[in-house]
């Protein structure tokens, strides 16, 4: 593809650069030239080193902590792009953050999944390419197209090729049921629920089991895991209540605070993950293994630079 003159031109911040750079490689051309970093104070300085007017610009960068400032990063950059005379400027969120507060749950909460949708839009992005939103409603708070990609096929093809027998999917709590859904309708396997209820955040309180998993391998599965202590207190239930054993996979792994302790320390036999947010050196573990989303985002890209269906991804 061609990737110079008024074509495509991949960008990053510093939030992802392994998966940018995978993603360009796969579409034959390299990372853009530019600098981001920071002044002395902390605010952030891009400078864009080659000419983008006119082109179809996609900015790779997950807003993986620091949150706020891969955040500003991206925004920083897409302004930059917009004052540059970019022919369109497409935010690649690999990882959105900020999703979570995504409705008003109780008096006076923020709803900061719209507050990002508006500065992203603001900042002067045309469209958005994400992958497993943590709530699917947050498509409709942004005005511009938003290309939603699905990270199930991508764990589904790892436990197809382990082959496992007398699989249950299990979702770990009430909302992530399409999102087990999906993945046993992949594996051709029933599910099972864990109904649960947590008193604050970051705090989750196993009450029972929907489902048949006595003696089943099961595969618990969320969107993202942050601290651990659902999926694992999920994981440890399962093998009190008969499970044999526990996997669990995820898109995309934030593991902050005492995640990994957590999982090292329960049943969880293996964790699947994507490299939508990098995972740090210290972080590797030999229950960890990391499948690339680079390809989809790759081909997404393609086909948003050559006005081809995206949903054809989902086919």
């Amino acid at each position: 593809m061609n990737t110079s003159g008024s074509g495509i031109k991949i960008f990053c911040g510093n939030s992802n650069t392994e998966l940018a750079s995978k993603i360009a490689e796969i579409l034959g051309g390299e990372i853009g030239e530019a600098e981001v970093s920071t002044f002395s104070d902390g605010e952030i300085s891009v400078n864009i080193l080659e000419t983008v007017r006119g082109a179809d610009v996609f900015v790779v960068q997950s807003t993986n902590p620091p949150v706020n400032d891969n955040l500003m990063e991206l925004l920083i950059m897409i302004d930059a792009f917009k004052r540059a005379s970019a022919g369109r400027i497409t935010a690649v969120l690999p990882y959105y953050g900020y999703a979570r507060q995504d409705r008003k749950a109780k008096a006076r909460d923020p709803i900061t999944a719209k507050l990002v949708a508006d500065i992203l839009t603001t900042a002067g992005a045309d469209r958005v390419l994400t992958m497993d939103l943590h709530a699917a409603q947050i498509q409709g708070y942004f005005n511009i197209p938003v290309d939603h990609l699905l990270g199930v096929p991508i764990l589904a093809k790892y436990f197809k090729e382990k082959n496992l027998k007398d699989v249950v999917v299990v979702s770990p709590d009430l909302g992530s049921v399409t999102r087990a859904r999906n993945l046993a309708n992949h594996l051709d396997a029933p599910i099972a629920i864990i109904d649960k209820r947590r008193p604050k955040a970051n705090v989750a309180e196993i009450m029972n089991i929907i489902g048949e998993i006595e003696g089943k391998n099961v595969i618990l599965i969320d969107d993202m895991i942050d601290t651990a202590g659902t999926i694992t207190q999920g994981a440890n239930a399962l093998k009190e209540f008969g499970a044999k054993d526990v996997y669990a996979c995820c898109t995309h792994p934030v593991l902050s605070g005492p995640a990994m302790e957590r999982i090292e320390n329960s049943v969880i036999k293996e964790l699947i993950i994507t490299d939508t947010i990098p995972l740090p050196p210290e972080k590797h573990s030999d229950k960890i293994k990391i499948m690339t989303v680079a390809p989809v985002f790759a081909e997404a890209i393609r086909r948003i630079y050559n006005n081809v269906s995206v949903s054809k991804l989902f086919d």
